[in-house]
């Protein structure tokens, strides 16, 4: 009987320390951080306790906004850069994390609710970094104008194709 409550013992303990891991906890300034967050589940605890806990990777909560009953957009700063976090809600999973370049004219971050794919505009919320290296600005207010995505871009439906995206 001894023998069964220490083998159960060790067995809460390590079911336990199971549960604790958060998104960052794999994580390795200099690694793949999107890669090493995508899938893993998240802690929902207070965040001035995530980022003392992940103290070694300077994680600070930029903010974050609700984008529908079940996905949470969040912006952190790790590992001295920043990253968008899309995170289900109803599951505490991170369905998918985009690094963001400092934002500026020639890369705005912009978060958009059509695009277009192979000429067909398609209504959807988007999250990408937009590439305007040519400086673009509408000319009247409310004109828009038509920007490709720079690199990756979040789309919330996980079928479609990467967009062009209208700012």
């Amino acid at each position: 009987m001894r023998k069964f409550s220490l083998i159960a013992f060790f067995i809460v303990l390590l079911c336990v320390q199971a549960w604790a891991i958060d998104e960052f906890d794999t994580i390795k300034c200099g690694a793949d951080i999107p890669k090493a967050m995508v899938g893993k589940h998240s802690s929902n605890e207070r965040v001035v306790v995530m980022e003392a806990r992940h103290s070694n990777l300077g994680l600070k909560d930029l903010g974050g906004i609700e984008i529908s009953d079940r996905l949470f957009l969040i912006s952190w700063r790790m590992c001295g850069n920043e990253y968008a976090e899309l995170l289900n809600t109803a599951k505490d999973l991170v369905r998918d994390v985009l690094p963001v370049p400092a934002h500026s004219l020639h890369a705005p971050q912009s978060f958009v609710e059509e695009c277009q794919v192979a000429r067909k505009e398609i209504s959807d919320a988007v999250i990408a970094i937009l590439d305007n290296s040519q400086g673009q600005r509408p000319k009247a207010y409310l004109e828009r104008i038509m920007l490709p995505a720079l690199g990756e871009s979040i789309n919330i439906r996980s079928d479609l194709p990467r967009c062009r995206h209208k700012a």
